[in-house]
């Protein structure tokens, strides 16, 4: 409530007020350091008031990213491996052999797990996972087992 005209507090005693209604006169805007102002002679520019609401929402959203491949192949092996501990070792696994992407090939190493088998770098990301998981166990019998041979030996 102000003290002098025993009105409630408008707007404008925001430190830095994006939008603003000055004495019923005057429309402020403030867009990424840029000033609009609207003047507000009658009834009949009272539209610019929810047109400016609506613009001023519209500019300062920041759209949303889509998930990449790599991220749903992330979320499904994580479904498959539960235990954090065992998924971060197959996370840095897969990420150092082949950065999560389903088409890497490396000499006669194809996909994710860099396997050397030509069929699994003819199948798709999801079953990719499925293989190198079951790899990895019969191997080394965790994905902990494996990253720490890789790192002792710079394969698996």
């Amino acid at each position: 409530m102000d003290n002098v005209t025993h009105r409630p507090q408008s707007l404008t005693d925001c430190q830095n007020p994006s939008l603003y209604l000055k004495d019923n006169k005057l429309l402020k805007i403030k867009i990424n350091k840029k000033i609009i102002k609207i003047k507000i002679k009658n009834n009949k520019n009272l539209l610019a008031i929810p047109m400016s609401i609506l613009i001023l929402t519209v500019s300062t959203t920041t759209e949303a990213k889509a998930a990449t491949q790599s991220d749903s192949l992330k979320l499904y092996a994580h479904s498959r491996i539960v235990s954090m501990e065992q998924f971060s070792c197959f996370h840095l696994l897969i990420t150092k052999e082949s950065n999560w992407r389903i088409d890497a090939r490396n000499g006669s190493h194809y996909g994710l797990g860099q396997m050397r088998n030509a069929k699994y770098g003819r199948l798709d990301g999801f079953s990719m996972v499925d293989w190198s998981i079951r790899y990895i166990k019969g191997r080394y019998g965790s994905m902990c087992n494996a990253w720490r041979f890789f790192k002792a030996n710079g394969y698996h």
